[in-house]
């Protein structure tokens, strides 16, 4: 339905999305660079959390802290347990893993390179933020490829492709790579260029798998945790059991539901759902960026249905540029922990999730009974899950209090 919908806007005016891999002003090519690390490969799974980096039996025991408090699903412990246990599905030589948005705070880009992967590199052509990647991958185990235009300058000055303005070209190159592919999709915009970005990235990779086949390519993405979610049992009932503990709350929650007419610290879900559904929709992000979000988990969901290698994730809520510069959500966030949801660093985070990827890419990651499963399979949704209340109904009263903490 959205590739029906959405146009693309070419010389001759508007015309089907699909159009535009024919557009002849977009018949031009794109040259690769590869820019190649110094470092040693790291075959030590390590995760940093809390000034610390942890590893073995101490990252562990983080994961166990996680799975107690309910930050993490207990399948997210077991599948990074796995990685840990299995240091040589670091390597990742057998693949190309393709970084859709490579320098996004959330993506595995440092880490593949920390690990001695083969990553091929893309993201908009602005030097400063080449400069930077350039930079990190020198000091690091790996090697980048990234999509160059003609050219005597510095190959920051020359990297870049655009897939929104420049999308034909950047599925040639990316369908161009050698080796069995990983796409991974870790585009963000603001506003309705989000829409646009990620509708722009799932039709270059519905074009590359058209091209080369389901067997040589994956695709990986991460989900929001700010969304809506079937969530297992065990998850429903770590939130009955906190709603129970709650002293202070139960204090508070009758006459703050009675004065908000219902709408504050309603409990996350009646007792017994198996699965329950989880709400944790923040509306100060807008719809643009939940129809993104969405646009991707249907394409995973269709995707693994079809048959293809699909690594989908629920990433935990994480302190990223885009969220600490809206205020309101920001405000959320300081005050998230009052109710039980942890928000992580962006390094802690987006190791966790590079080391899922890696159990995925090194299990085949297959599909369960229904597709809620799979979402919920190793999610680290920080609480927002386990939590005692709504998150919808939480999350103003945390905005209040992460405000009044700043002060």
């Amino acid at each position: 339905s959205l590739h029906a919908r959405m146009r693309w806007a070419g010389p001759e005016g508007d015309r089907q999305l699909e159009q535009a891999f024919t557009d002849k002003a977009s018949n031009h090519t794109l040259g690769s660079e590869t820019i190649r690390g110094t470092g040693t490969p790291d075959r030590t799974l390590s995760v940093p959390y809390a000034g610390e980096r942890l590893s073995g039996d101490a990252l562990r025991r983080r994961l166990d802290a996680w799975v107690e408090a309910g930050t993490v699903e207990p399948t997210c412990a077991e599948a990074v347990g796995l990685v840990i246990d299995n240091p040589d599905w670091l390597d990742l030589s057998d693949r190309t893993v393709v970084v859709l948005g490579a320098a996004a705070e959330m993506g595995p880009l440092r880490s593949l390179l920390r690990w001695g992967a083969d990553v091929a590199a893309v993201d908009l052509p602005r030097k400063d933020l080449w400069d930077r990647l350039i930079h990190d991958t020198h000091r690091l185990a790996g090697s980048i490829t990234v999509p160059v235009r003609d050219g005597d300058e510095p190959v920051s000055q020359r990297a870049g492709g655009d897939v929104v303005h420049d999308l034909a070209a950047v599925s040639r190159w990316v369908g161009g790579l050698e080796g069995r592919l990983v796409i991974g999709n870790y585009v963000y915009a603001d506003g309705e260029t989000n829409v646009r970005v990620s509708m722009a990235v799932d039709a270059l990779t519905r074009h590359v798998v058209d091209e080369r086949g389901r067997d040589d390519v994956g695709l990986a993405f991460l989900a929001t945790p700010t969304d809506v979610f079937a969530v297992p049992g065990a998850a429903v009932q770590h939130s009955v059991d906190s709603y129970a503990r709650r002293r202070t709350s139960k204090v508070l929650r009758v006459p703050l539901r009675t004065i908000s007419g219902g709408r504050l610290l309603r409990r996350n879900y009646v007792p017994g759902q198996d699965p329950g559904i989880n709400d944790s929709v923040v509306v100060q992000q807008g719809p643009n960026y939940l129809l993104a979000k969405r646009l991707q988990r249907w394409r995973a969901t269709a995707y693994r249905g079809e048959g293809g290698l699909v690594s989908f994730k629920v990433a935990p809520p994480t302190r990223t540029r885009s969220v600490v510069k809206n205020r309101a959500l920001a405000a959320a966030y300081a005050g998230a922990h009052r109710f039980g949801i942890e928000v992580f660093e962006p390094g802690t985070a987006n190791t966790l999730m590079a080391a899922l990827l890696v159990h995925d890419l090194r299990t085949g990651s297959p599909a369960r009974q229904a597709p809620w499963q799979d979402e919920a399979y190793a999610a680290a949704h920080g609480g927002l899950w386990t939590s005692a209340y709504d998150p919808r109904s939480a999350l103003g009263l945390a905005a209040l209090l992460g405000l009044a903490s700043a002060r």
